[in-house]
């Protein structure tokens, strides 16, 4: 991959994870982690992406926190290597859990209207994100029985 590719990918996966609220510095780590073959210390990843050391540290608890980096202690050092795991299941799980607050929340709020274009509004709203989860839910269920199952087919084309 060439270096600009690289930068490119690094750049969009930060971008894309700022739109699920995360910093774009975390997303942008990620990305880093995601096309290093070995993992790495907390000051290459820093040194690749022009951040401060504080701020990769930060960008690392995060993606810990989410299930998407795993940190690997050093015996008999204090430095840390870094890797991405493939538990972006983690992410989609996290924002499955907030549609369906979302959900409750706004049907909760169906017995505040009455037949007309507020109700079907909201029931619009409701279906969507209901989609929304069970679709993810149906695709992080295959994720998981494909992991499980040696020599499964992947779906995609």
């Amino acid at each position: 991959m060439s270096a600009t590719r690289r930068h490119s990918f690094i750049t969009s996966v930060g971008d894309l994870l700022a739109s699920w609220n995360l910093p774009h510095a975390t997303g942008r780590v990620y990305g880093l982690l995601l096309v290093t073959e070995e993992p790495a210390s907390l000051d290459a990843i820093a040194a690749e992406l022009g951040l401060s050391k504080g701020a990769v540290s930060t960008a690392v608890r995060q993606l810990d926190s989410w299930g998407l980096a795993r940190v690997i202690p050093q015996p008999g050092s204090r430095r840390l290597l870094i890797e991405a795991t493939a538990g972006i299941e983690s992410l989609l799980a996290a924002s499955h859990a907030r549609a369906r607050t979302l959900i409750a929340a706004l049907r909760d709020g169906e017995d505040l209207v009455g037949p007309g274009p507020a109700q079907e509004r909201l029931r619009d709203v409701i279906g969507l994100f209901s989609g929304y989860v069970d679709v993810g839910d149906q695709m992080l269920s295959t994720s998981r029985r494909q992991r499980r199952e040696p020599g499964a087919r992947d779906p995609r084309p």
